[in-house]
């Protein structure tokens, strides 16, 4: 039986570790309880522990010390210390300027986490120009979820030979609870659907009363909670603000903050127009999509299975936008103004490689639009994803790969 202290190893952790000796600040940002603690507690854990200072700014003693006296915090934490462990750094006022204070003075090699990427970005990476390594940790890709799982089963994610129908259908079980239920650490520990739903719940609230409310400094989680459903609601959808803002009650500027914020805290993430040809193409309406799909299930409610729901469509989608995320791409998507559309462009070394989401494909066939999009840009391959099909077939010169959802760009 796996319990809730069990370790999950994360890709992340390889990257890390690999800077330990360099002399560079090593921050994590991420959404809250995406497991920035767990991942540098299990870092220092292999560290000699008297060479370590690990300090929490939700202390807040800790915290007043570090900004109102950091010649004395830094004589009782970093003196002789060889490593300096500081979380939930966006706490700090003029967190950036301090920091510096220490990295030019000790020969100390810190760490620091957030939360939320606007102090992160903001207050800090201004004074540390050239001094700062940026990691994001998100909730577990689909990858670190059947590692944990099944790990027997990884293998078959970057196949490049044929799979057979029984290992797609043994994949697609654990697929259709990430889906539903999401990559966040504690949820994926849990051991029933009803945990996962309440720990997604407490989620959910730590967000709108601790995170966001507490940046936008808002009375009331009305309009919040309304913003979060429509946006839940419109996934694949291009945003129209004018329509959000009679949903939910926002002024425009005010909406335009509201949504910057939900994206600076990892809740949800703009997907972006990609386009060569002003006069041809859509410019400037984006897209949005949650960093994790139980979070957006939890705004709606709904944990029906995917079998019985009309949103399925979405689910997917929204999967490969948050996996493409996790890969560092930038979200893209390809419209024309006659209506022809992509899901999703990933941009990687000069190339633009369309992949197109549907549910149920039952042989290898393309849509119009995307076909348009191969004629015109010529990319090296292009992904069609769906629930089961597993097929190549080159069409308008392209070598197009149908592959199971959680198959579709773990070679990108």
């Amino acid at each position: 039986m796996k319990t809730t202290s069990q370790y999950v190893t994360r890709d992340l952790e390889t990257d890390i570790r690999s800077c330990l000796e360099m002399p560079e600040i090593i921050a994590v940002t991420g959404a809250r309880q995406c497991g920035k603690t767990t991942l540098l507690n299990k870092i220092i854990s292999k560290l000699p522990s008297q060479e370590v200072a690990a300090i929490d700014f939700e202390d807040r003693q800790e915290l007043l010390l570090f900004q109102n006296d950091i010649k004395a915090f830094a004589e009782l934490h970093v003196k002789d210390k060889k490593y300096l462990f500081i979380d939930e750094f966006q706490y700090a006022t003029d967190g950036g300027r301090l920091l510096k204070f220490i990295y030019d003075n000790f020969p100390v090699k810190i760490f620091i986490t957030g939360s939320s990427s606007t102090e992160l970005s903001v207050q800090s990476i201004q004074y540390l120009v050239g001094r700062i390594f940026v990691f994001t940790l998100y909730p577990f890709s689909f990858n670190e979820f059947l590692r944990f799982k099944n790990s027997k089963l990884i293998s078959f994610l970057s196949q490049t030979e044929s799979l057979s129908d029984e290992v797609i259908l043994r994949i697609n079980k654990y697929y259709y609870e990430y889906a539903l239920y999401g990559g966040y650490p504690r949820v994926v520990l849990a051991e029933t659907d009803r945990e996962r739903e309440l720990v997604l719940k407490n989620i959910y609230n730590t967000y709108l009363l601790k995170e966001i409310r507490q940046i936008l400094n808002y009375p009331s989680d009305t309009k919040l909670e309304k913003l979060i459903q429509a946006l839940a609601l419109q996934i694949s959808s291009i945003c129209n603000y004018n329509e959000l803002s009679n949903l939910t009650g926002f002024r425009h500027n005010d909406l335009i903050e509201a949504l910057d914020i939900l994206s600076y805290t990892f809740v949800i993430a703009p997907c972006r127009p990609f386009y060569t040809n002003k006069r041809l193409e859509l410019i400037k309406s984006p897209k949005f999509y949650f960093v994790d799909n139980g979070f957006r299930n939890t705004a709606l409610k709904n944990f029906s299975p995917l079998s019985t729901r009309n949103d399925s469509g979405a689910i997917h989608e929204n999967f490969i936008a948050a996996e493409l995320l996790k890969k560092e791409f930038a979200l893209r998507y390809w419209r024309t103004k006659s209506k022809a559309e992509v899901d999703f462009i990933i941009e990687s070394q000069g190339d633009q490689i369309p992949v197109e989401v549907k549910s149920t494909l039952k042989k290898p066939a393309i849509t119009k639009s995307f076909r348009s999009f191969l004629k015109k840009y010529k990319p090296p391959q292009a992904f069609v994803a769906s629930e089961n099909l597993y097929a190549n077939k080159v069409i308008a010169d392209t070598p197009v790969y149908f592959r199971p959802l959680w198959a579709t760009i773990q070679g990108q």
